[in-house]
């Protein structure tokens, strides 16, 4: 099962901070990649920058028409969001699935047809919150915290320990 996160909405300049941290986020917990419905060079410069030195195989790309990409995209559609139903009530039948996933975080209100296109309007709890937290614990949820454990191999790498910070650089 692969994991794409669209982030619609990005706004250039406003929420080139926030955006940077949807996709550290995805990147951190799972997802392969992330699609932007706006062109920031920027973001994905500072994405694939991170990619180079931490590891993995993180993708950053745009698209310039949302909707027809949603059409197309074959798998689950998870739309985050606080009017959902809670992410406890949906995240098991999305495990069962073997399809891919695209899931859906918005950085303002977004169109009301997302809410028609998805097949599955989640919330991670009913409040005001940021995407990015959201997209964690969604992320969390769906691959019940297998996704922490997950080896990089890149340049640098965090050893985990009780004190103190140790990284080591790989050649």
């Amino acid at each position: 099962m692969k994991v794409v996160v669209l982030r619609l909405g990005h706004r250039y300049g406003r929420d080139k901070r926030l955006s940077t941290h949807v996709a550290l986020t995805a990147r951190a917990f799972g997802a392969k990649e992330v699609v932007f419905d706006a062109v920031d060079r920027e973001v994905e410069e500072s994405i694939n920058a991170v990619s180079s030195s931490w590891g993995g195989s993180f993708k950053v790309s745009f698209t310039d028409g949302w909707k027809k990409y949603v059409k197309n995209f074959k798998g689950d559609i998870v739309h985050l969001t606080m009017y959902g139903l809670p992410v406890g009530k949906v995240v098991g039948k999305l495990r069962k699935s073997r399809k891919d996933k695209l899931v859906i975080v918005g950085s303002q209100k977004v169109p009301s047809e997302v809410y028609q296109m998805a097949s599955y309007n989640a919330a991670v709890g009913s409040q005001p919150h940021s995407e990015v937290a959201a997209l964690a614990v969604f992320l969390d949820r769906l691959f019940a915290g297998r996704q922490l454990m997950k080896r990089f191999g890149g340049r640098i790498e965090i050893v985990p320990q009780a004190r103190g910070k140790r990284m080591v650089e790989n050649r």
